[in-house]
């Protein structure tokens, strides 16, 4: 019986503030901007913050949990030019290094226990010529272990047999998108493509992965779906092996007749472009990196001419910075929900006074200090939920908008909407009780007294 009249209560005093809330529209929306802006901002930051967790989520698949990358650094970037006396041409000739190349490789699997795989690559800028089209293309000479470490399955056809990879026979596997390019509307499987001046039988097509030229640019990453892959003996023995050129034209130096001795860059002397190796424990992967480090600089006469990252470190300070970017553009968005709040409370305390003789003649009646507050505060919520609801329209069209215009992934998801709703129908609550309770203090006879 209590709850019947509770719910009757409720019933009238929505009623009776829709009623009000109607009668002054203009008043209401002006009051109600504040919560569709503050409404409409946590959506659309929680929706950018979700949107670049998932880009960090899909770069983490693409570069590996637990990987550290060797990276050459090219002998113009990384030697003096000239030299002019005996003993810099004694330091140079002890400095001497071989490149990062297979042996290093092979070195660190056998004796760093806490490698899991290495996985060494050879990048040629080239081309492919299928039907008398040629388009540019990356070739890349793999191990076995490059798919795992890269995180990459088969969509169709299988991997390099061990057969093909130690007899470096003409074998190869494409990434999805070259398919598409070169095969238009049929399987390349089994079919001969011509790369550069050796012909190839493909054996295998890449699973298409999504990568942003975003995380291209910051990782270092290739569109791995337009590559063309082959086994890295294959690669040296039917295209090019650096270190055999670069031994050969060693560490020179020229003197011109009357003029100082000049060194002449070896170029690009590394026979690998890319070392791949990774940890089988993530919390072992900066100890690893540093022995690594020693290592390879041991195996290089103490030049470095290398560079060690380890992409999930670079991936989760960008994280951090994106997360504290979001916190502040969140408590941005909630300083609009709270002045939007403080809003409410200013017209709601107007409005008491506005209506202070119609306060009184309820509370003649017989209406309770009670009904005055219910009354109140359901037309304070009632404007909370309607900017409320506006304001998630207003949201989910900017995060829309702001993704097509700007290129910058969002996400919505149910649970940022549903919590930015909710803090609107508390504000309302919150900044609609001292209105509420200022209207129910009023005395009946001076409110029938007020003009």
């Amino acid at each position: 019986m209590v709850d019947k009249i509770l719910l009757e209560k409720l019933k009238s005093n929505f009623n009776e503030a829709f009623w009000f809330i109607k009668t002054n529209k203009v008043r209401t929306f002006l009051t109600a901007l504040g919560i569709i802006f503050g409404v409409a901002s946590v959506i659309t930051m929680l929706a950018i913050g979700n949107g670049a967790e998932k880009e960090i989520l899909a770069q983490l698949e693409l570069v590996g949990v637990n990987n550290i990358v060797v990276t050459p650094i090219l002998d113009e970037e990384n030697e003096n030019a000239e030299g002019d006396d005996e003993n810099e041409n004694k330091s140079e000739s002890k400095r001497f290094s071989k490149g990062l190349d297979i042996l290093d490789a092979t070195s660190v699997q056998k004796n760093i226990p806490s490698i899991k795989l290495v996985s060494p690559e050879i990048i040629l800028n080239t081309y492919v010529i299928n039907n008398g089209k040629q388009n540019a293309v990356k070739l890349i000479g793999i191990s076995p272990a490059f798919f795992e470490s890269s995180n990459i399955s088969l969509e169709n056809g299988k991997s390099f047999s061990d057969y093909q990879i130690k007899n470096a026979l003409p074998v190869c596997i494409v990434g999805k998108k070259l398919e598409k390019k070169l095969f238009t509307g049929e399987s390349a499987l089994g079919k001969q493509i011509k790369v550069k001046n050796v012909w190839l039988q493909v054996i295998g097509v890449i699973e298409e992965k999504l990568i942003s030229d975003k995380a291209q640019e910051n990782l270092g990453i290739r569109d791995l779906n337009e590559d063309v892959y082959i086994p890295i003996k294959t690669f040296l023995v039917r295209y090019k092996d650096r270190k055999v050129i670069s031994d050969k034209g060693g560490n020179r130096r020229n003197r011109n007749q009357n003029g100082p001795k000049k060194r002449i860059p070896r170029g690009n002397y590394h026979q690998i472009d890319k070392l791949t190796v990774q940890v089988s424990n993530s919390n072992e992967l900066k100890a690893t990196a540093e022995v690594l480090s020693k290592m390879l600089k041991r195996r290089h006469n103490d030049v470095l001419d290398f560079e060690i990252t380890i992409p999930i470190q670079l991936l989760k300070q960008q994280q951090k910075t994106k997360q504290i970017f979001n916190i502040v553009l969140i408590i941005i968005a909630g300083i609009s929900l709270l002045i939007g709040g403080i809003g409410i409370m200013n017209i709601m305390l107007a409005s008491v006074l506005e209506r202070t003789k119609e306060i009184g003649i309820i509370r003649a009646i017989g209406a309770t200090e009670e009904d005055v507050i219910l009354q109140f505060l359901s037309e304070s919520v009632l404007i909370s939920v309607g900017g409320g609801v506006i304001g998630i329209i207003v949201g989910v069209i900017g995060a829309y908008v702001i993704e097509i215009v700007s290129g910058i992934e969002t996400v919505l998801s149910i649970n940022s909407i549903a919590l930015s709703f909710f803090i609107a129908v508390i504000v309302g609550l919150i900044f609609g009780i001292f209105p509420a309770k200022a209207a129910a203090n009023k005395k009946p006879i001076e409110a029938l007294r007020s003009e």
